[in-house]
């Protein structure tokens, strides 16, 4: 009975992400993760990690930590452990010698100098450099004892077919395709290999990956059908550009996702915009985690690079701070302060936050923005007033806050009864309510940037709003 297909209603969808350890979780990487994450979440289906730790030179632990660390933070959760790519040396090795026994693999032992020596060759008399090894057809009988690679015997007729499910049908031949090593002549198995074998052994059902990929596709497919395995359905996404239109940089922002983090970026905002990027639902710019999974199909990928714009997730960034709810605005405010390094709120400081979080979470960006504009509620007195609002405090300024004090000790502590008494205060100096404000955010907060007086003051409440204002009245210019 034949296998059901990848896409069989009686196998469930299995997706995967197979990062090399060496660097951090980088945005294209996190972008690749996260369409996998997204079409399994969506069916149900299970997303599976796989660190391909086989470069052992170039392969850390700390790198291999990282990469765990931005997948935590961006929330894409993983299935099971995360499988090792080295551990399974000896089950690659296991399926390279099962191909040489059916006759579908063999034993090469030409040496680099005389491959090198080919392709010299094959470069002067203008024709392929595709190494076509002497040893495909030789008979047993006249190998040497010797190290030797072992190598696919590949197809020399014909054409390979990749029906991919964004570049569309891919049709490469044959001749263009090479007898690839399998093991090393140091019994070591190559990329080429462990992948086809892990995706396999690990129920792999649609692989998803950068389009810098799908020439192995084709070579990769021709070991699938020499095993007898399923072939899963193939999804080379694009990668992605730069504003100006190329290949992405550090310049443009491909830097690693802990960047992002540290940069005030809320996890939820981020996923949006990588979801965003390179995939569209109709016009939706702006969806929730939830509405992304509903949504979010191969068909739905487009065959150009996507280009990376600040500004574009800068204005999603905005909505969704905008679109928290207290607990979890909190959640990334604390996250955001361990990122850097930096004191998270004290319990105090956190109850209060929870309480101006309506003020604080409109017209901002990001999250250290937040912050900024919290200052009020989280600072202690005697309040830091920066140099900015301190202009603001000039004699004239402080005398009027001054006379305020009083006043406001008699005031019922609502908007409009608060509304009146500053209103008059103004009138009675000559001045815009707006040229009054502003040594009240001084006093209030020390920051000229701040939610409205009004609110503040309702927020801090009658004590701490007097105990403010003297301050800042008898402070010296």
């Amino acid at each position: 009975m034949p296998a059901p297909s990848p896409e069989s209603p009686e196998r469930p969808v299995v997706t995967r992400f197979a990062p090399s350890p060496t660097g951090f979780l980088h945005i294209g990487g996190a972008r690749t993760a996260l369409f996998n994450w997204l079409f399994a979440r969506g069916r149900g289906g299970r997303f599976l990690l796989r660190i391909e730790d086989t470069d052992r030179a170039r392969s850390t632990p700390e790198a291999t930590e990282a990469i765990l660390e931005g997948m935590k933070w961006l929330g894409l959760e993983h299935d099971g452990e995360a499988v090792s790519q080295f551990a399974r040396a000896g089950r690659h090795a296991e399926v390279a010698q099962a191909l040489l026994e059916s006759g579908q693999a063999y034993k090469c032992f030409a040496t680099q100098e005389e491959i090198a020596a080919f392709r010299e060759q094959a470069r002067a008399e203008k024709r392929s450099t595709l190494f076509q090894s002497p040893w495909r057809e030789a008979d047993p009988a006249s190998h040497p004892d010797a190290p030797f690679a072992i190598r696919l015997k590949a197809p020399r007729e014909g054409e390979t077919v990749i029906d991919d499910r964004v570049q569309g049908r891919v049709v490469i031949r044959n001749d263009q395709l090479d007898d690839m090593i399998l093991l090393r002549s140091d019994g070591t198995p190559t990329y080429m290999l462990a992948v086809v074998v892990d995706d396999h052994d690990m129920g792999v059902t649609h692989v998803i990956r950068g389009d810098d990929h799908l020439n192995n596709a084709a070579r990769q497919s021709l070991l699938y059908r020499a095993m007898g395995w399923q072939v899963p359905v193939w999804a080379h996404i694009p990668l992605i550009h730069g504003p100006d239109g190329k290949k992405l940089s550090k310049r443009h922002g491909a830097l690693g996702v802990g960047e992002y983090r540290r940069m005030g970026y809320p996890a939820r905002a981020l996923r949006n915009y990588l979801a965003r990027l390179g995939w569209s639902h109709g016009d939706d710019e702006y969806f929730t985690d939830a509405e992304a999974r509903a949504w979010f199909g191969l068909e739905g990928i487009g065959k150009s690079p996507a280009r990376f714009d600040f500004r574009k997730l800068d204005n999603l960034s905005g909505k969704h701070i905008a679109a928290m709810e207290g607990e979890e605005l909190l959640a990334a405010v604390q996250d955001y302060l361990a990122s850097l390094g930096e004191p998270i709120l004290q319990p105090q400081q956190a109850q209060d936050f929870l309480r101006a979080a309506p003020l604080v979470r409109t017209g901002v960006k990001k999250l250290d923005q937040v912050i900024d504009k919290a200052h009020f509620i989280l600072a202690r007195r005697p309040i830091d007033i920066d140099e900015k609002a301190a202009k603001n405090l000039d004699d004239v300024s402080r005398g009027i806050l001054k006379q305020l004090t009083p006043q406001l000790q008699n005031a019922s502590w609502e908007r409009d009864a608060l509304e009146g008494v500053l209103n008059e205060a103004a009138a009675a100096h000559g001045l815009s309510f707006g040229k009054l404000a502003a040594p009240l955010r001084a006093a209030l907060a020390g920051r000229s940037a701040t939610p409205s007086v009004f609110d503040m003051m309702l927020l801090l409440g009658r004590d701490e709003t007097i105990a403010r204002l003297e301050q800042a009245a008898q402070s010296t210019g």
